[in-house]
């Protein structure tokens, strides 16, 4: 069982760096604006063998964290804008220029 264990468990980390690279390959191909189904159709294949290897997994009872070190580098999240433009003020009767 053990020796199940340590395959599944190479098979998910050569998969989540298969994956990583899929998306980078996905994210290139939408950045210069061409098609990308085919890649992300390969992406959704992955990630149905990548669901039933965890719950193989799961089932032999290993819970332990697979930790990847990929050469993709992780998505860094969106940048939030520091600078609030004020909202636009109602002139009152008394303020109105004549």
């Amino acid at each position: 069982m053990d020796n199940r264990i340590s395959e599944i468990r190479r098979q998910i980390r050569a998969l989540r760096v298969s994956m990583l690279e899929a998306e980078a390959i996905m994210r290139q191909q939408i950045n210069r604006d061409e098609d990308c189904a085919f890649v992300a159709g390969d992406l959704l294949k992955m990630r149905l063998v990548m669901s039933r290897l965890v719950e193989e997994r799961e089932v032999l009872g290993d819970r332990d964290p697979i930790i990847v070190h990929a050469s993709v580098a992780p998505r860094r999240r969106a940048a939030t804008s520091a600078f609030i433009r004020p909202a636009k003020r109602e002139l009152a009767a008394g303020e109105a220029r004549a």
